[in-house]
Order: structure tokens, then C-alpha cells, then sequence
């Protein structure tokens, strides 16, 4: 609902696990870690323990994407079974094939474990067992789980169990009669909170991924985030999302404190005050104390002894302080500047509507390569005689950086009016729109107003045909490809293999894409080409933003 409102690619913060929207915090990178050791080193059991919501499964997520390729994994998502359910589960994920007769035996089936095992080993695999929600295995299973371990070989062990749980899962492991599983753990870490400072990390780094272009929650805004939800990831999601829908429904770019109180108010039903009201009321009372204390001081008469003449007896008299004259001093107040009229979008593209006509838009475009229209008639045609290609999209400014090439928007008014206007120079917080005559430099959130992520970027493409390249292909694309970005890390081609896409091309493309935040896949599509053929732009060539300088 508020995707496009905040020109975002998707939703920031579902709380499903997803290994693209990981952010490595300290402690998600030294979780990590551990559970990559235990992959490629150790035996026995590695257990990882936090409270719910910190982001356990996400880390299993992403250590599965991460797997060397010498290793079989078997995953078990729901450990409330009897042993033999668990002895079955794992031979079913490792694929192998438990007559219906045997199904009942736990010997049968770790006899055929213990032969895949051993083939494993011989084939220089390794098998893993990831328990999720170990914390709810019964002490029975446990047992089984530990004599699962008593499989191996003189030198080493044959299977590697991580166990994913809650803290309840420490607590388990510490009684008596699981001592001996407890003594095979060779590998334990605990998931903490996030701090503050990785609160506000986390949130800009989802937002990022979704495709943000700048700032959406104000610096109060994640401090509150970070107080609301105690720095766990799950509640940390479910006030954000929360948030964003409540800034789009009130129509307002920038998510507020105030709007995270009242978004964490709807999520756990109940009322969120500042937290300086606390402080307030603490630094009221000790003022209230003094204050009565200073009135009772004024109320109290100083009493000053003295004498009459004609007799010993002592008089009282209140002493009060003389008066001092007030003397007015004039102060000259010079009245603040007006603040300058923002720029309306709207306005523009009424006060310009004869040139945002989709002919007029790709007149101009064009024109900043240099080439010039015959006519209005298909103007991408027209581009590809001069050779150019046109390039249809709809993503976010993030993406509109990323390509680096000017950009016909299509924007539309208030009026639901479609203009179609030129998108010359971006920066962090102004757009430059070419309008014909003269340029408007127009605050973004402004333009977001009316743009709903459609844009249309023009390149040269640098063989005689754009594709998309992928592994296996051979020809003069491929050979493009290898030595552009053999060029970008200053190394020379490969002339015997310069135009067949092999692995080693796939895994540049890979490091490429992840560098500028594209669709990490290995295939080179247009986009990837276009984002390519930027990074080496021509001089002169025309770019929205001066691209950094090679090997910065």
C-alpha cells in the first residue's frame, strides 16, 4: 500500500526471514561465524541461542546460502517429534529412501545413516543437521540426537548438529541427565538486542534494500524505535511497518517519534508517552519542592530584635527589602526573513504542460546525446538508427542512481494528468528537470508526490545487439562483458576464453551486481549492461551525477 508512496520496490520490513535483508551487526556477524566454523571445521554440536525475534532463523537463512558445495544439509523446522520421527526426518531431507517396513526400527534407519555417512566421508562431503526451535526437543530425542554423534571415524566425526533455539534451550542442555550431549557442544553463542546505534543501522539498511533513495525516519524517529521495541529485530519490523503505513495514510514523506508511539501503540495495544515525559515530571517535582520551599522562606518573617527606649521590653519588626526601580531597556527585534516559496510540482508541470508531451520529453533526452528527432513518431526507433537503445523501468530512485543516465519520468498531477518530463542531474535532495527552455531544480520529496516509479533511460549499447547474457553463451556481448569488467578492476582479457560466459565471468557479474546493489544472479541483463556501460561512461557522455573515479 505505501510501496510506491515512499518509491520503495517492496515492503522493508516483513518479518519473514530473508537473507537479502540481513544486516550484519556485530553480533549477527560473529553468530554467523560460529555456525560457518562448525560447517567447515568442527564435529559435534554448535548451538546458537536468542531471545525471540533477534533474528536466529534469518542467520540460518543466510548461512544456508552459504554453504560450501562439498556439504548436505537436512533441516528440521518442527522438533516436537518422538525419536524415531526425527531419525526419519533427517533421512527423508538427505534423500534416502527408508522401506515402509523399516520406518518403525531406529536401528534400520541410523544403519542407513551411518552408510551415507560413511560415503559422505569418502567422497570428501560433509553432512549437517540444523535444528530450529531445539528448544522444544523432548530429553528423549535429545538423547538420540547426542548418540547420532557416536558416528564416526578414528579421526573424525561423521555428522555436525547445530541446534537453533530460545534460552530455554540453555536451560535444557544444563540438566544432569544431558550432561554428556552438553559436553559434545564445542561451539556456543547468544544473540543480544541490538544497540542503539545498530537500531538505527538495521532500520536505514532494510530501507536501503527495498530500494529507499533517502532518509524516511526521522533520527527521533529510530531513537524511539529502538526504546519502543528493545531492540529486537521482529518488533523492531512490526513498528516500522506499522509506521509507514501510518505516515502514508496521513500523507507525510517523513516518519516522526510521534508517529512510531502511535504505531507501537496499535501493535501492543496499549499507550506510548515520550520518554522525556518521565524526566519531565521527575524535574517538575524537585521544582515544585523548591518552589514551596523558597515561597515558605519569603512568608517567614525575618525577625529583628530591638529595644524601645523607654523600656527593656523586646518588639519585633519585619524587615523587608527596599524596592529597586525598574528601568526598561528597549530591545529591537528584527522580524525573521520570510522562508522561500517551495516549489510546487504541480504548478510546474501546469505552467509547462506543452512540453511534457512524450514526444516533446524524448525530443530532449535525445538531445543530450547529441541526436536529434526527424519527427514525433516512434521515438525509440528513431534512437536506435542513431545507435541507441531505449530502456523501459519502473523501480525507485535508488535504481534511477544506479543506471546514472538521464530519465524521462512520468509523473502524474493532482488532476490525474500523465507529464512526461526529463530527469537531467539528481543529488541526495534535488532533482533537475529539463522542462525545454530552462531547468527546475525541484526538491525530491516533491517530485515523489507525482512519480509512481516509471522512467525511461536511453544507452549505447557497445555490440550490435543488447541480450541477456548468461552462462554458456558465447559471442562479442560476452566478450564485451569480460573486458569491461576486467577494465573496472584494471586486469587485461582473457583473449582464449574473452567470449564464452564460463563460471569465472558469472562470479565478476555476481561481485559487480552485489557492488551496486542489483539482482544478484550472475546473468547480465539489460539493466546489469547499462549499469556496466556507465561505470566506463565516454566522455561526454550524459550522467545525473559525476561517476567516482575508478578505483576509489
Amino acid at each position: 500500500m505505501y510501496v510506491r508512496f515512499f518509491g520503495l520496490n517492496e515492503k522493508p520490513f516483513a518479518i519473514t526471514p530473508d537473507p537479502r535483508y540481513l544486516y550484519l551487526s556485530e553480533r549477527h556477524a560473529e553468530a554467523l561465524a560460529h555456525l560457518l566454523y562448525g560447517v567447515n571445521e568442527s564435529g559435534g554440536f554448535i548451538q546458537l541461542t536468542g531471545e525471540v525475534g533477534t533474528g536466529k532463523t534469518t542467520v540460518v537463512r543466510t548461512l544456508l546460502s552459504r554453504v560450501p558445495h562439498h556439504a548436505d544439509v537436512a533441516v528440521i523446522l518442527n522438533p516436537r517429534v518422538t525419536p524415531v520421527e526425527f531419525l526419519l526426518t533427517i533421512c527423508e531431507e538427505l534423500g534416502l529412501g527408508i522401506a515402509a517396513a523399516d520406518r518403525d526400527s531406529v536401528k534400520q534407519m541410523v544403519d542407513a545413516l551411518n552408510r551415507r555417512l560413511l560415503s559422505a566421508h569418502a567422497d570428501g562431503r560433509r553432512i549437517i543437521v540444523i535444528v530450529d526451535e531445539a528448544q522444544n526437543l523432548s530429553t528423549e530425542v535429545l538423547e538420540q540426537v547426542r548418540l547420532l554423534t557416536n558416528l564416526e571415524t578414528p579421526t573424525q566425526k561423521l555428522l555436525q548438529i547445530i541446534l537453533i533455539g530460545q534460552p530455554e534451550l540453555r536451560e535444557l542442555l544444563d540438566r544432569t541427565e544431558l550432561r554428556q550431549l552438553a559436553q559434545r557442544i564445542t561451539g556456543r553463542y547468544h544473540l543480544e538486542p541490538l544497540s542503539r546505534e545498530e537500531t538505527r543501522g538495521y532500520v536505514r539498511h532494510r530501507l536501503r534494500v527495498a530500494g529507499a533513495a533517502e532518509e524516511i525516519f526521522t533520527p527521533s524517529a529510530l531513537a524511539e524505535v529502538h526504546r519502543l521495541a528493545s531492540g529486537i529485530p521482529r518488533a523492531i519490523n512490526v513498528t516500522c511497518d506499522r509506521a509507514l503505513l501510518g505516515a502514508y495514510t496521513q500523507e507525510r514523506r517523513k516518519v516522526t517519534a510521534a508517529l512510531v508511539r502511535l504505531a507501537a501503540g496499535e501493535v501492543y495495544g496499549r499507550r506510548f508517552v515520550p520518554s522525556w515525559l518521565g524526566w519531565l515530571a521527575g524535574v517538575l517535582g524537585l521544582l515544585s519542592i523548591a518552589a514551596a520551599a523558597f515561597v515558605g522562606w519569603q512568608l517567614w518573617p525575618r525577625q529583628i530584635f530591638s529595644l524601645h527606649a523607654s523600656g527593656d521590653k523586646p518588639t519585633y519588626s519585619t524587615a523587608r527589602p527596599a524596592s529597586t526601580a525598574a528601568v526598561a531597556i528597549p530591545v529591537v527585534v528584527k522580524p525573521p526573513a520570510p522562508a522561500p516559496a517551495p516549489v510546487s510540482i504541480n504548478a510546474l508541470l501546469a505552467a509547462n504542460s506543452a512540453n511534457t508531451s512524450d514526444a516533446a520529453a524524448f525530443r530532449r533526452l535525445l538531445s543530450l546525446w547529441g541526436t536529434a528527432m526527424a519527427n514525433d513518431q516512434d521515438p525509440c526507433g528513431q534512437a536506435a538508427k542513431a545507435g541507441l537503445s531505449c530502456l523501459e523501468q519502473r523501480g525507485s530512485w535508488a535504481q534511477v542512481r544506479a543506471l546514472n543516465r538521464p530519465a524521462i519520468l512520468t509523473l502524474t498531477d493532482d488532476h490525474a494528468q500523465r507529464h512526461r518530463v526529463v530527469l537531467s542531474a539528481l543529488d541526495d535532495q534535488f532533482a533537475t528537470l529539463n522542462l525545454g527552455e530552462h531547468n527546475e531544480r525541484v526538491p525530491l520529496d516533491e517530485v515523489s508526490r507525482d512519480w509512481f516509479g516509471e522512467f525511461t533511460v536511453v544507452w549505447k549499447p557497445k555490440t550490435a545487439r543488447a541480450r541477456l547474457l548468461s552462462l554458456g553463451m558465447k559471442g562479442d556481448e560476452v566478450r564485451w562483458l569480460r573486458r569491461s569488467l576486467n577494465a573496472l578492476q584494471g586486469a587485461a582479457s582473457d583473449p582464449e576464453h574473452g567470449d564464452v560466459y564460463d563460471e569465472e565471468l558469472a562470479i565478476a557479474v555476481q561481485n559487480f551486481q552485489r557492488e551496486h546493489r542489483l539482482n544478484v544472479d550472475g546473468i547480465a541483463g539489460v539493466q546489469t549492461q547499462v549499469v556496466l556501460d556507465t561505470a566506463l561512461a565516454e566522455p561526454g557522455s550524459p550522467l545525473l551525477l559525476p561517476n567516482a573515479p575508478r578505483g576509489s
